[in-house]
């Protein structure tokens, strides 16, 4: 069991690729120039859900899952929740 304080209390290490950055406004149809600032907004607001699974952190807020590597906190890719 991974705690997700550990996401949190490296959250200045967060980063993406500029990829990274053209595939997340893409699936989450987003406006802002700074995409790394949202989604760390995202993982530290409080009613943000964070789990890790092998690899990878996920943080789920606001109908959408942020994926972040746990090794390099590099945002691989964010997708809006599909509903069930």
């Amino acid at each position: 069991m991974y705690n997700s304080k550990i996401l949190i209390s490296n959250i200045d290490k967060v980063s993406t690729t500029a990829m990274g950055i053209d595939r997340i406004k893409r699936n989450l149809d987003l406006e802002t120039d700074d995409v790394v600032l949202w989604c760390k907004d995202k993982i530290k607001d409080v009613n943000c859900s964070i789990m890790r699974r092998g690899k990878n952190w996920y943080a789920t807020i606001d109908n959408c899952i942020i994926t972040v590597n746990a090794s390099s906190y590099t945002v691989i890719t964010a997708h809006k929740v599909k509903a069930k």
